[in-house]
């Protein structure tokens, strides 16, 4: 239970944060804990402690756009899950950001229990899956009440380019290689549209969708694949492209590690699935989360397994 006078969003300021831990609780707990034996499963039982220092969670993303732009996106969100698991647990709750150089450090993170929960992309999180199927999804991104949003395959604002057939001889600019939009789905479409890899000009991965814009808009490359927010976020700021085509995706999944106390991870679940702030869910750029479950995501994985065949 919080203290008399502390304010559990003035406590976090001072709370040190390990990453390499799943979750930090104080010394005193820490030691008390570690002199136990567990086996895997104990953290089905293990109860909250009540503690004046309260409960930090790490939180796990990497940099599909810009760093700064990923911060502002999400700290409301981590805030406003803050304010809901501290009434939910009766202690105050602090949300650290653990943002990753890459998608595959931050698929990592999360599949080693480096972080509690995290958000990654549709393939992402199949991948992560396949490290560690002890992983549980706790909910789904809302798009306007739907599980699903639009990737864009873009081209310079003056070029003739018409159709995905037409981009065979062309430079294409590919996400990262663990991108959903930037490499399994955009790669699908052209294998199906008769385009694989040994008939483009060239081809390379620039891992974030903001740099793949950036290079069609200076013509490095002919087309490139990216997710519909960071077209429409670069299109305002000035960069020449336009769409050839828009294809959909399955939204993104928020994950919880299989070494987070159950209680905390229901509370967890709960908090998302009720999250109704305006300032939080207009950062995101989504309406909700909606609950779902690993099928939800069978598309992707057929892309994901059929991706040989853009390099044959």
């Amino acid at each position: 239970m919080l203290p008399p006078n502390k304010n559990p969003r003035k406590m976090k300021v001072s709370m040190k944060v390990n990453y390499l831990t799943p979750y930090v609780l104080t010394t005193a707990f820490a030691c008390m804990i570690a002199g136990c034996q567990k086996n895997e499963t104990s953290s089905e039982s293990q109860e909250i402690p009540e503690l004046d220092a309260g409960y930090t969670l790490a939180f796990g993303l990497y940099t599909a756009d810009k760093p700064s732009e990923v911060v502002a996106q999400f700290r409301p969100v981590l805030d406003e899950l803050e304010d809901s698991l501290s009434a939910n647990l009766e202690q105050p709750v602090s949300i650290k950001l653990d943002i990753s150089s890459s998608y595959e450090k931050g698929i990592e993170q999360l599949a080693q229990g480096n972080v509690d929960f995290a958000r990654l992309g549709p393939a992402s999180y199949i991948l992560a899956k396949n490290k560690n199927e002890n992983l549980k999804l706790l909910a789904m991104e809302s798009n306007k009440g739907k599980k699903t949003f639009s990737g864009i395959i873009a081209i310079h604002r003056d070029s003739n380019l018409a159709t995905l057939e037409d981009l065979a001889g062309k430079d294409f600019a590919f996400g990262d290689k663990r991108s959903t939009i930037g490499r399994y789905l955009s790669q699908r479409l052209l294998q199906q549209a008769g385009v694989r890899a040994k008939d483009l000009k060239s081809y390379d991965y620039l891992g974030r969708h903001d740099a793949v814009a950036a290079a069609v808009g200076t013509k490095k490359f002919h087309a490139g694949a990216l997710k519909e927010s960071t077209f429409k976020k670069m299109k305002a700021k000035g960069t020449p492209i336009k769409a050839l085509i828009t294809f959909p995706n399955i939204t993104k999944p928020w994950v919880v590690s299989d070494k987070l106390p159950t209680e905390v991870a229901l509370a967890l679940k709960k908090s998302l699935l009720e999250m109704t702030s305006p300032q939080a869910l207009q950062a995101l750029g989504k309406q909700g989360f909606l609950d779902g479950s690993f099928d939800d995501y069978n598309s992707i994985q057929l892309a994901m397994d059929s991706n040989s065949a853009f390099f044959e």
